[in-house]
């Protein structure tokens, strides 16, 4: 398809299918690139229009485009327009019936829809990856494409596995989309999809829309402060972002006892409280909303008009992301940060969590060449056993394959289990000859509950050498055809095990080194957004050019540090330990922990970071668990060591 002709195709479908008759910067290079047959990339600003670059190149495109997205809310939101524009799309995800699921699975099959959205996670389902290689794809769109970089602000270990499964399926190009990519991320997401610089389409940052405004306060005037804020415009629809989830609901009932419809939103509700609260707010029921950052993402609400951070976010990223939220529409938005660094342990706690310990990722890699040749992984086994949090264990086991240490081979799930929705001769006398005792095989090599069926793999293999894949595939052939209720569970990843380069302790060794690179990477982006948020230069300059937006003005004249309202930060709050009842709190960790502890695990146990382990052994229950958890980790840290060398001179 030429240049012209894509002019063409495209205003067409614009107009045709979406009512519009323009484009918006950006997006016509972005769709003309991908009708061009090329892999590309799109960074625009939240709000935007990257979503329309990826629907209007759907409906040119001749066969299915599968979208990868990080959250349910964000499919739903994006599959609620296109349904409005008569646009055949679907999304599958975890709370669909079977039939529900099914009845998507057969519009894909049949041609009839046009793009399908899936969780990132929904990838390693080997039926599903089946399923996809058996349909032509056009086009491979990773939604928040930035979660595929290690030095992004929200890495998911599963997003590195999206390069392998394009070439897997045979898809001939990618879209990558987001809106908070630094130049490392950019150069890092390009590299691993084969995307050219040229085919990078960056439009730019800065929104002349949002007021950004930092206003230092102490702790214990958070409260007032933010009252204050709400009440100059009480009915503004606005999002309150905090870290933790007992704040948002302390904050949320707070505001409402003072008349202000307020609810709060984070990941502790159930699904249904969730999505209550998310409708409530676009309907415009509720006027303000208080979150965690489990709000947000994909939420398509062009009408926020403000955004108040109670507590520190997490990174500049994560800030950007946040307040791209508000004045979608284009018009004038308030966006307030209420700054002391109260929470500034709180959200380096949570990196120094996710850094393994040496000894731990030694004792992932022995488990590893123990198994030889083949390694089979349940995540939440493996966890509990290293002692290693399941995030970073996924990012371990990344690794090892990079190292060589292991190779990916598949995935399945280690239990399947059945209950019959017609009786179980019924479907058996549905098939004659070897096919008919193949099916009686199977049902009768299964343990039977009162309901449930549990499939014996290996019973089925002694008794009839029944194959595990035929087993599978006549299982999920049941199950579409409506007569067996099937269920999977216990994801297990299978590897091989390569012989060893360098020893096992070399690699734990660089291992480590790679997550302390990377640990010192995530606590240096917080002291970032601290200079950034301290500066006396303009607010919108600083995000602009972090996010290599070379073209936004100096001086934006809608900001605090513009309207000359800056003024000094409180100081932090003193950070002195009761330090004389460390030991005390350590023997008391040492009576119930099943071996001897690092001081990087003491540290932890301290300053309330949980492991695993912790979880195991009730380590909440045991008194000196967060006592520190205001002081910094490091301090903690050293005076651990200290103590100890202390001990051993005495």
């Amino acid at each position: 398809m030429q240049t012209q002709e894509h002019h063409q195709t495209i205003y067409s479908n614009l107009k045709q299918h979406f009512g519009f008759e323009q484009l918006r910067e950006g997006q016509y290079q972005v769709i003309d690139k991908v009708l061009s047959g090329k892999s590309c990339a799109a960074i625009f600003p939240t709000g935007s229009g990257k979503s329309l670059c990826y629907q209007l190149s759907a409906l040119c495109l001749p066969n299915l485009t599968l979208v990868i997205s990080p959250l349910l809310a964000l499919m739903k939101d994006q599959l609620t327009f296109l349904r409005s524009k008569e646009i055949a799309a679907a999304s599958l995800h975890s709370n669909q019936s079977k039939e529900e699921v099914q009845a998507i699975m057969t519009g894909v099959e049949k041609g009839e829809t046009k793009i399908l959205m899936v969780a990132v996670e929904r990838m390693k389902n080997e039926r599903f990856r089946h399923f996809l290689s058996q349909q032509a794809i056009s086009l491979l769109v990773v939604d928040e494409a930035h979660c595929i970089s290690e030095w992004g602000h929200n890495f998911r270990p599963d997003y590195l596995k999206l390069p392998q499964i394009q070439r897997q399926l045979s898809i001939p190009q990618v879209l990558l989309l987001t809106a908070t990519a630094t130049q490392a991320v950019l150069d890092d997401m390009s590299l691993k999809f084969n995307i050219n610089k040229s085919d990078i389409t960056v439009t730019g940052f800065y929104r002349p829309n949002l007021d950004i405004s930092v206003l230092p306060c102490l702790a214990e005037d958070k409260e007032a402060v933010l009252l204050d804020t709400i009440n100059q415009a009480p009915k503004l629809s606005t999002i309150v972002y905090v870290t933790q989830q007992n704040t948002a609901e302390n904050i949320a009932k707070i505001l409402a006892t003072k008349g202000i419809e307020a609810a709060a939103y984070h990941a502790g509700l159930g699904n249904d409280e969730r999505e209550s609260v998310q409708n409530n707010f676009m309907s415009g029921k509720v006027d303000c909303i208080v979150a965690t950052i489990a709000f947000g993402m994909g939420v398509d609400k062009a009408d926020i008009r403000r955004i108040i951070h109670f507590d520190l976010p997490k990174s500049i990223e994560n800030y950007a992301q946040e307040i791209g939220r508000a004045g979608r529409d284009g018009l004038t938005s308030y966006c307030t940060l209420l700054g002391n660094e109260q929470g500034v342990c709180i959200l380096e706690n949570y990196i120094y969590g996710d850094t393994p310990d040496y000894i731990e990722i030694l004792s992932v890699i022995e488990q590893a060449t123990c198994h030889s040749p083949q390694w089979e992984v349940i995540i939440s086994r493996l966890s509990s056993e290293s002692n290693i949090r399941q995030l970073p264990l996924k990012t371990l086991l990344v690794y090892l394959e990079l190292h060589q240490v292991i190779t990916t081979q598949y995935s399945y799930f280690a239990e399947y289990r059945f209950r019959f929705l017609i009786p179980q001769d019924e479907i058996v006398n549905r098939f004659s000859g070897e096919r008919q005792a193949f099916t009686q095989a199977l049902f009768g090599s299964a343990t039977k509950a009162k309901i449930w069926c549990q499939v014996d793999f290996d019973h089925l293999w002694h008794s009839y050498k029944g194959e595990r894949n035929r087993a599978i595939s006549a299982l999920d052939y049941f199950h579409q055809q409506g007569w067996i209720e099937l269920e999977s569970k216990l994801m297990t990843e299978v590897y091989r095990v390569n012989d060893l380069k360098i020893s096992k302790e070399k690699i734990a060794q660089q291992l480590w080194e790679l997550f302390k690179n990377k640990q010192r990477s995530d606590i240096s982006r917080i002291h970032h957004m601290l200079a950034l948020l301290k500066s006396e230069q303009c607010l919108s300059h600083g995000l602009a050019n972090y996010f290599s937006d070379l073209n936004a003005p100096k001086q934006c004249g809608h900001c605090s540090v513009c309207r000359g309202e800056t003024k000094a930060w409180p100081e932090p709050a003193s950070t002195r330990m009761s330090v004389t009842k460390i030991g005390k709190w350590l023997r008391e960790l040492d009576k119930v922990a099943p071996s001897a502890l690092s001081n990087t695990l003491k540290a932890k146990f301290l300053c309330g970071i949980t492991t695993p382990m912790f979880t195991k052994i009730k380590a909440k229950n045991i008194t000196g668990f967060g006592q520190l958890s205001h002081s910094p980790y490091q301090q903690v840290l050293d005076e651990i060591a200290h103590q100890k060398l202390n001990s051993e001179k005495t």
